[in-house]
């Protein structure tokens, strides 16, 4: 449980950084504070990360599992529909290109069977 609340954390953490550090990586120490504050949320004695996951997360997501139950199941019933319809659309251009390439593959087929013909045969010595 306690990496768990950890790699929540660090992923809300890693998520907000991505655009506050454009925004504030050029103040002094920057980069050291938080590099401290990662290890603060690291450390064991600290628990910084438990911390904040009991003090913000949880009651978020607490109040809001209602919705994000509904949000589940919809991605569910989307997902679905969504792999049949690329399933069927998939089958279709394999099933096409399978009867193009038979319809190809006969007419060469067809065009060296007929370069075959008996006079082709008849200049061919017989041993």
């Amino acid at each position: 449980v306690r990496w768990m609340m950890y790699w929540i954390i660090f992923a809300l953490f890693m998520a907000t950084e991505t655009f506050t550090d454009l925004l504030i990586s050029w103040l002094p120490f920057y980069y050291e504070i938080k590099m401290a504050f990662v290890i603060w949320l690291l450390s064991p004695y600290t628990r910084g990360a438990s911390l904040l996951y009991r003090k913000f997360v949880h009651p978020t997501l607490s109040r809001k599992e209602k919705e994000i139950d509904t949000y589940i199941i919809q991605a569910r019933e989307r997902g679905y529909e969504t792999m049949v319809r690329f399933g069927k659309r998939g089958l279709n251009m394999a099933a096409t290109a399978a009867v193009q390439a038979a319809a190809k593959s006969q007419g060469v087929l067809a065009g060296r069977l007929r370069s075959f013909s008996m006079q082709d045969l008849r200049s061919i010595p017989d041993e």
